[in-house]
């Protein structure tokens, strides 16, 4: 047979078929989007600068990019949500894969101007000594080369540093600002691992105990991996039982309230076990990122080996992304289920913010009790959360703005104490350290105090916003369990501040480093918002309330 009467079988059997439907082009409102694709198109600007600028200049390029890239997407931010993208013109962009709403903009906003604030202490070249006449920051000189090995004395001879810490920061700013805006489960997977993966990279980097420091990153990778692999099964069951991944119309069927259901799915729409079992393994996959207890045991280790800068991102940045899809999972896709999860919700509540106050009290590294309290912390968002009202959704809003300056301001200063193996962060080292540096002391126990939840500081209003909303919200005994976690975690805290003004500063004890503006501006940033989210707080619990509304 020819090929031309083959070629003529194949047109006629074309014709002879239905005729093919269009394939309608994809409305992507870029406007809307901006801030995500800002901080992406930085990323892999970053990704050539490595590859085409030389070696000696990388840093100051990587770093201006960084910042712009950073300052811009929250300028992005402010505009959307002065044209109203908040409150009146909140819409579901992509396609339906983006929520542009209060909460997401709020989030996204806070997310950008954290990471800001922590890109300046990932800058910090002044705080070790110079190797070979060359400044060093707190990264490995040479990632891939083995610790110890001849190959990286060679590196660390010719002064090399790793500058791809500024894109891999920048991959995880984008996922994290997708994150809290997903609204569909897909999404929500895809900037789960892009946020992910950068900082299992990033916590493998560190100068100084390296092999701690890729010990905690294989920990974390482990465990992260099992978390996004219950919640990639969690959104398959969910997909399963709705027949879609978007959040509306999962939310549509759990209420029974859908339109033309497909009759393939209608045998499987009854079956609440995919609901149930989908639903608890996504939100498992939340609480792990978010540092709940029983997901918490990468915590501490994580923290502890993490070059510190990584850790106070990682703490500050993760948990504001993590809350955020969580509450947008529970308040838009099942608030048909809320007397299915707000039950487990107390107990992982409770669990957590006892667990966390508690074993705080017997660590001994000022890293692995900072990584104890952040646990306790997300027990008392968590707290916020159960509420189920608006005033729930602004208080958490509001506590993850107060949280996240504060950490990172308080691993900004850990990383200023230092003796001869680098950072001191052994607890006996922290003695007597008002009187060798009082205003470094000073300033932590600032940021100590506005943990411990004191008035005048940005803790006590954000705690107060959120046992307020749950006890209004009906959870009043969580708010008992979570004013005693308090009080448990208080004693710790100002056990610290004892230690560094009532103690006698110890002969051979560490040295205070002298950081440049970056680490300072850092410092100083989070000193202000402690204060002014303390002194007056009022304006930014509004501006949480009108952002709290959640478009469906």
């Amino acid at each position: 047979m020819s090929a031309s009467a083959v070629h003529s079988l194949w047109t006629t059997a074309a014709t002879a078929a239905e005729p093919i439907s269009k394939i309608d082009t994809p409305k992507i409102e870029y406007g809307q989007l901006s801030p995500t694709l800002i901080v992406l198109g930085a990323a892999i600007i970053g990704v050539l600068v490595e590859a085409f600028v030389p070696r000696k200049h990388r840093y100051y390029a990587q770093l201006f990019v960084s910042v712009v890239a950073l300052v811009a997407a929250f300028a992005a931010v402010v505009a959307l949500a002065e044209g109203g993208y908040g409150t009146t013109k909140a819409r579901i962009a992509a396609m339906g894969a983006i929520a542009v709403d209060g909460p997401a903009l709020f989030l996204q906003g806070t997310i950008l101007l954290a990471s800001l604030v922590g890109l300046f202490t990932f800058a910090e070249r002044r705080l070790d000594p110079e190797v070979h006449g060359n400044r060093v920051d707190s990264f490995a000189a040479q990632a891939a080369s083995v610790p110890g090995s001849d190959s990286e004395q060679a590196a660390v001879k010719a002064g090399f540093t790793t500058t791809e810490v500024f894109p891999l920061l920048l991959f995880a700013v984008a996922g994290m600002l997708v994150f809290p805006s997903a609204n569909d489960l897909l999404t929500l997977f895809i900037a789960l691992e892009v946020f992910s993966l950068p900082l299992y990279l990033l916590c493998a980097l560190a100068r100084r105990k390296r092999l701690m420091s890729q010990e905690a990153a294989v920990k974390y990778f482990l465990l992260g991996a099992f978390a996004s692999a219950f919640t990639l099964f969690g959104i398959a069951l969910l997909y399963g039982y709705a027949g879609s991944v978007s959040y509306g119309t999962i939310a549509q069927v759990v209420d029974g309230t859908v339109q033309n259901v497909n009759p393939a799915l209608a045998d499987t729409m009854g079956n609440d076990a995919l609901l149930l079992v989908g639903a608890a393994m996504i939100v498992m996959g939340l609480l792990f990122k978010v540092g709940a207890v029983p997901f918490h045991m990468w915590t501490p280790d994580v923290y502890q080996g993490a070059p510190t800068p990584v850790t106070g991102f990682m703490a500050a940045a993760t948990k504001v992304a993590a809350f955020g899809a969580l509450l947008r999972l529970l308040y838009v896709v099942l608030p048909g289920l809320r007397w299915d999860w707000r039950p487990v919700m107390w107990g992982v509540a409770i669990v957590t913010m006892l667990g966390g106050a508690i074993v705080a009290i017997t660590q001994t590294d000022i890293k692995r009790l900072l990584a104890y309290s952040s646990i306790a912390h997300a027990g008392f968002i968590l707290a916020g959360v159960i509420a189920t009202t608006p005033d729930g959704v602004s208080s958490v809003l509001f506590y993850l703005a107060a949280y996240s300056f504060v950490t990172i301001g308080a691993f900004a200063v850990v990383t200023l104490v230092r003796d001869a193996g680098g950072e001191a962060t052994h607890l006996s080292k922290w003695a007597g350290l008002g009187r060798r540096s009082p205003l470094v002391a000073a300033v932590f126990a600032v940021f100590l105090l506005a943990f411990a939840g004191i008035p005048l500081t940005s803790g006590f209003a954000g705690k107060f916003a959120v046992f307020k909303a749950a006890a209004e919200g009906g959870a009043a005994p969580l708010v008992v369990v979570g004013v005693i976690s308090s009080a448990i975690a208080a004693f710790f805290y100002i056990r610290v501040i004892v230690l560094m003004f009532f103690s006698e500063p110890k002969p051979e004890g560490p040295t205070v480093a002298v950081p440049s503006p970056l680490t300072m501006t850092a410092i100083a940033v989070g000193v202000a918002v402690t204060l002014v989210l303390g002194v007056a707080p009022q304006y930014f619990l509004d501006l949480a309330n009108q952002a709290g509304v959640f478009v469906r």
